[in-house]
């Protein structure tokens, strides 16, 4: 019997990803990656299958070089039309830069983390500052016809102050909500969670947001407990996930902390218990080979050094 067939009857069939490594996981390269490069991976990416790609971000370039080429990026894309094309957007001015470009993306994302202490360190404001200049920034994108997702970094634990209230998470996704953000994404930023919370967690979101809200799950793998937590989530209904190839990506907090999980583990599994994703794993694995390649380095990626599942070999 193969995995697929063993696949639990109560798991959705199917799941949606969302691939973020050309925006988060490049953004956390020491060394910046040249332009032409980036576009190479992410032509590539774009004919695996996956259906939603975060390219960059408009944030200025001395706070985030390796993201200075945004505009170049996605101007010289060359996607698929139903490739669903994203970026991140930090604030007001952020849109702005991104609208000169709006007939090369249809999503935007804009973030802030759950505790005070991340978000200071992260963007230097407040979280009440963050949220409305975002609920600006969501009310001017849902004008331009954008679909908008909120992301909630630290939604699970903050490295500074530990322990953070789900009550002050989904306060904060509501609010994003009802200022037009269609999709919410919880982030595990640095790796904190576990699945019992996870599943805990995902319930009573539900409950919280309703059913109009499309939750995402977005995990890391800092602790080994990233597709552990894919798991969790799946148990409870969850089948919207954001991923990075190559387990790109990360939080410079706790140190030594490793990245998003890896797209091609999150496919391969999902694979094997039998949900679909829509991805050409060979095709996905070729672009994590490719990203190896251009950083000169091993990456964290399980099945990019195992393989894929053979239940074909003698």
């Amino acid at each position: 019997m193969s995995a697929a067939a063993r696949s639990s009857s109560d798991l959705p069939g199917a799941v949606r990803l969302r691939e973020v490594g050309p925006r988060d996981g490049f953004q956390n390269e020491p060394e910046v990656i040249p332009t032409g490069e980036k576009v190479a991976l992410i032509d590539m990416l774009a004919r695996t299958g996956l259906r939603r790609l975060e390219v960059t971000s408009f944030v200025r370039a001395d706070v985030i070089p390796q993201l200075a080429d945004a505009a170049e990026v996605i101007d010289a894309i060359d996607v698929p039309e139903d490739v669903a094309i994203g970026v991140l957007i930090p604030n007001e001015r952020g849109l702005q830069a991104a609208l000169a470009h709006r007939e090369r993306f249809q999503e935007i994302n804009v973030f802030l983390s759950a505790s005070e202490s991340h978000n200071r360190a992260n963007v230097n404001r407040s979280v009440e500052e963050s949220l409305s200049g975002l609920e600006r920034v969501l009310a001017r994108a849902g004008e331009e016809g954008l679909r908008c997702e909120g992301v909630i970094s630290v939604a699970f634990g903050c490295p500074y102050e530990g322990y953070v209230a789900p009550e002050r998470v989904f306060a904060i996704a509501s609010r994003l909500a009802a200022a037009g953000a269609v999709e919410v994404a919880f982030g595990d930023t640095t790796g904190m969670a576990n699945p019992r919370q996870v599943g805990e967690f995902f319930l009573a979101a539900r409950e919280a947001l309703g059913e109009e809200v499309e939750l995402t799950a977005h995990f890391h793998n800092t602790r080994g407990q990233g597709l552990a937590n894919v798991l969790a989530a799946l148990e409870t209904g969850v089948d919207s996930f954001e991923s990075s190839f190559g387990e790109l990506g990360g939080c410079p907090v706790p140190a030594g902390a490793t990245g998003n999980i890896a797209t091609e583990d999150l496919v391969s599994m999902l694979h094997e218990m039998g949900i679909e994703t829509g991805v050409d794993l060979a095709a996905l694995l070729e672009c994590a080979r490719g990203v190896r390649g251009v950083l000169g380095r091993p990456l964290g990626s399980h099945t990019l050094v195992a393989g894929p599942v053979d239940w074909h070999r003698a």
